[in-house]
């Protein structure tokens, strides 16, 4: 599966982005789908998952800001960012998964074996 990410950009702390994830193939429905970040000189983080089956979860950082969903028809997951933070300034990438990770796989980035090339994100004070 190939994945294209975009939506990211420059906004002040409290503004709002919608980050979409583009993916090929015919069996998007299938896969889990997530969102990681990483920030300059720290390691990829988790930030939300949307399972096939809808369930999402995410970080305790963005619980309450941030919203994972995913169009089914149009093989994209997106994340709506509202609230943010300089804190969430990093480059943000979308992960793909068949169906083959365990839950608590899902929030650890070296579970992941698709990735796109991320997108940045900046959030000014």
């Amino acid at each position: 599966v190939q994945l294209q990410a975009s939506g990211g950009g420059l906004v002040q702390a409290g503004g709002s982005l919608r980050l979409s994830c583009a993916a090929s193939g015919s069996t998007f429905s299938r896969y889990n789908m997530g969102w990681f970040r990483q920030a300059p000189g720290k390691e990829r983080e988790f930030v939300a998952v949307i399972r096939y089956s809808r369930h999402n979860y995410y970080s305790d950082s963005v619980k309450g800001r941030f919203t994972i969903s995913r169009d089914n028809a149009k093989n994209t997951v997106y994340l709506q960012m509202n609230s943010l933070k300089p804190e969430d300034t990093a480059v943000y990438y979308c992960a793909a998964d068949p169906g083959s990770l365990i839950l608590s796989s899902l929030f650890t980035p070296t579970s992941w074996n698709y990735w796109g090339q991320g997108t940045q994100v900046t959030v000014s004070s």
